[in-house]
């Protein structure tokens, strides 16, 4: 089947979230995955869901399970108290078995920024991270997600991400946790100003994690009025990456995300020999949280698909 074809079918699909194949228990089945990565579902694409009480972070596993999904990825903002509540991380660990899901990160917000400029709140979010490290361990993730903000000009708030890190991943060693930082606005979407900071750590338990979207500098207000180009980010910050997030926001009729070149894109993270899950993490408002999941992680396959298929002559 030529790549036009196939992407000519994959349309007529995409949306039938309703006509999904189902095993007999009226469950939706996965499409077997071609390629070594699996596909694994962060926990913010369907915050609005948890924000709202319609769905409890104890059902976030399940939810992933039912959709096809080979694993999990936390936010800590949904069970923001319970880091160190064995008997809450147990219970989140038994709902993944029950899924048949792995348990892979914890992303962290909300808890200081390891850019501080001031020594002294610096270290306290560094501190304020460790419970965070060791409920990862506790659920046997391989990683926490941190964010790489502060206030002060990119060689200050580098220079203290960099300590910060370096601390910070000391102590995620012990645990056999690593510490990776995402694209997540300001200094931190300049993908070279990131790579820097990860070769200047230099330690094998601190990484990144690319995320399709997030390559935003400089807002005013809601608006992004500087971007840095977000396929040399990914390419920089590929060499480190640890787990990648594939963010969407919408879907055109032929089953394309309307901003972003996913088949551009995972080519990226496939030609950097990357071996680990991609994250789907669907942002949109105008498909339901499910419907934009399923349609974010079809696109997923059908690229991984097409880029294993060898070219016609």
């Amino acid at each position: 089947m030529t790549k036009y074809l196939m992407l000519i079918c994959f349309s007529l699909t995409i949306f039938a979230c309703k006509n999904t194949s189902k095993n007999a228990d009226n469950v939706p089945v996965s499409t077997q995955d071609t390629s070594s990565m699996k596909i694994s579902l962060a926990q913010w694409s369907f915050h609005i869901a948890l924000d709202s009480g319609k769905m409890d972070n104890l059902q976030f596993a399940e939810k992933a399970g039912a959709l096809g999904f080979a694993g999990v990825e936390y936010v800590n903002k949904f069970f923001k108290d319970k880091a160190q509540d064995t008997s809450y991380l147990n219970q989140m660990t038994a709902k993944a078995n029950a899924a048949g899901v792995k348990q892979l990160l914890i992303m962290i917000d909300a808890e200081g920024d390891l850019g501080d400029t001031d020594e002294m709140k610096r270290k306290e979010a560094v501190n304020n991270h460790k419970k965070w490290v060791d409920a990862a361990a506790y659920l046997g993730c391989h990683s926490i997600r941190v964010n790489a903000a502060g206030n002060g000009s990119a060689e200050q708030v580098a220079e203290s991400v960099h300590k910060s890190l370096s601390a910070l991943a000391d102590y995620a060693a012990s645990k056999n946790i690593n510490v990776i930082v995402e694209n997540h606005g300001g200094y931190s979407s300049n993908g070279k100003w990131l790579a820097d900071i990860m070769a200047k750590v230099n330690k094998p338990n601190c990484g990144t994690l690319p995320d399709f979207g997030n390559f935003c500098i400089k807002k005013e207000g809601e608006k992004c009025i500087e971007e840095y180009d977000r396929y040399k980010g990914v390419s920089e910050l590929m060499p480190y990456a640890k787990a990648v997030s594939a963010k969407s926001y919408d879907f055109g009729e032929m089953g394309f995300e309307t901003t972003i070149d996913y088949l551009k894109m995972i080519g990226i993270v496939k030609d950097a020999g990357y071996k680990g899950f991609i994250g789907v993490e669907y942002e949109g408002t105008r498909l339901s949280e499910e419907e934009g999941v399923i349609a974010t992680k079809k696109l997923i396959e059908m690229c991984l698909t097409e880029l294993e298929m060898p070219e016609k002559q």
